[in-house]
C-alpha cells in the first residue's frame, strides 16, 4: 500500500463532515461540545442544526451527564472535546452515568496522544484508551485516516451503545480509498508478511506502512495490521498472526500500559503465547514540541521504527 506524506487531510474535518451527514440522515442525532467547536470541527453541525447543538461550556462533566440524559430519551448524542478532557475529567460520569446504564452516548476525543504538539503534557492524552477500554459496555475505536473516520462516525450513528472514538489533531495521509468499509469485528491487514506482525492504529498506521517498505528492502517481511477497534478486539486475526509470524510488535500513540499493546498481550497470552514488543510512550508524560518532532523523539516515525524492528528481529533470530 502506498503512502504519500505530501497529501494530508484533516481527520478532524472528516469527523465534522461525517457528523453533519449523520445529522442529515437522522434527526435524533444531537451534538454536545465544551466550547471547542472550532477545534473539534463540530461547528459544521452547529451551523446547520443550531437547535440540535449544545455548547456546554468548559464543563465537560456536565456535558457527559447531559448526553446521558438525552440518550435516555431516545436521542443519539455525540459529545466531543479534547481527548484529555473527554476521558480523564469525566471518568465518573462516563462510568456511572453512561456505561452503567448502557446508554447510547458517543464520546469523541480529539487531539489524542503526543501529536497534540506544543500544548504539552497537560493536553496530551496518553491514558485515554486505557481508561475507556476497562469500562464494561464501552466500545473503543481509533480511526487511521479521513476515510476510516467517516466510516466510523457513520457506524457510530446507527450502533446502539456507549462508544469512545479517538482522533488526532494532526493531518494524516490517505490510507484507504472509497472502497473501504469499516467492520467493527475485523482488523485490516494492509501489508502482508511472514516474519513479523506489526499491530497499530491511528495516525501511526502511515508510519508503520512506510517502515514495512524499508524493512522489506532489508529482507524482513513485515505484516502490518490496522486495528481500529481496540475493544472489542479482533481476536481471530491477532491469534492467526501470532501463529503465522515469528513475533508481534505493537505501535501506538499512547502509553504502552493499558492500550493497544496491552490488548494484544491479553489476547495471545492464554491461547497462543508469543513474544510481543510494545512500542509507544513508556510510563511517562509527553512534552511540548511540534508533533513531527515528538513522533521522532519517542521513536514512532518510520525511520526510528525500522531501526527498532531490525534490532528486535536480530535479537529473536539469534536467540
Amino acid at each position: 500500500m502506498n503512502v504519500d506524506r505530501n497529501i494530508n487531510q484533516s481527520i478532524r474535518k472528516s469527523f465534522g463532515k461525517a457528523l453533519l451527514q449523520a445529522g442529515e440522515l437522522n434527526e435524533n442525532v444531537v451534538v454536545l461540545d465544551s466550547d471547542l467547536s472550532c477545534s473539534t470541527q463540530t461547528k459544521m453541525f452547529a451551523d446547520k442544526f443550531p437547535n440540535r447543538f449544545f455548547n456546554c461550556g468548559i464543563a465537560e462533566q456536565n456535558m457527559i451527564a447531559t448526553a446521558a440524559g438525552l440518550a435516555s430519551q431516545g436521542k443519539v448524542p455525540f459529545a466531543a472535546t479534547f481527548a484529555m478532557f473527554a476521558t480523564g475529567r469525566t471518568y465518573d460520569q462516563i462510568r456511572n452515568g453512561v456505561c452503567y446504564s448502557d446508554l447510547n452516548v458517543k464520546i469523541v476525543g480529539t487531539h489524542g496522544g503526543i501529536t497534540v504538539g506544543e500544548d504539552g503534557a497537560t493536553h496530551q492524552a496518553l491514558e485515554d484508551i486505557a481508561l475507556m477500554r476497562e469500562i464494561p459496555h464501552m466500545t473503543v475505536i481509533v480511526p487511521a485516516d479521513a476515510r476510516e473516520c467517516e466510516e466510523v462516525i457513520k457506524y457510530a450513528s446507527v450502533h446502539d451503545g456507549p462508544m469512545y472514538i479517538r482522533i488526532s489533531r494532526c493531518n494524516v495521509p490517505d490510507i484507504f480509498d472509497e472502497s473501504y468499509h469499516f467492520n467493527i469485528h475485523k482488523a485490516v491487514t494492509v501489508e502482508d508478511g511472514c516474519d513479523v506482525t506489526v499491530f497499530t492504529n491511528g495516525e501511526l498506521l502511515a508510519e508503520c506502512i512506510l517502515a514495512s517498505h524499508e524493512l522489506k528492502k532489508l529482507g524482513i517481511s513485515t505484516r502490518v495490521v490496522n486495528v481500529p477497534v481496540v475493544k472489542p478486539i479482533d481476536k481471530i486475526t491477532v491469534i492467526n498472526c501470532a501463529k503465522e509470524t515469528k513475533f508481534l510488535i505493537t505501535v501506538e500513540n499512547h502509553s504502552t500500559i493499558g492500550g493497544l499493546g496491552s490488548a494484544i498481550c491479553e489476547t495471545v497470552c492464554n491461547t497462543s503465547p508469543t513474544k510481543v514488543y510494545r512500542i509507544g510512550i513508556h510510563d511517562e508524560f509527553g512534552q511540548s514540541g511540534k508533533s513531527d518532532e515528538l513522533v521522532k523523539y519517542y521513536g514512532l516515525d518510520s525511520e526510528s521504527l525500522v531501526k527498532r524492528i531490525v534490532s528486535m528481529y536480530k535479537k529473536e533470530v539469534n536467540a
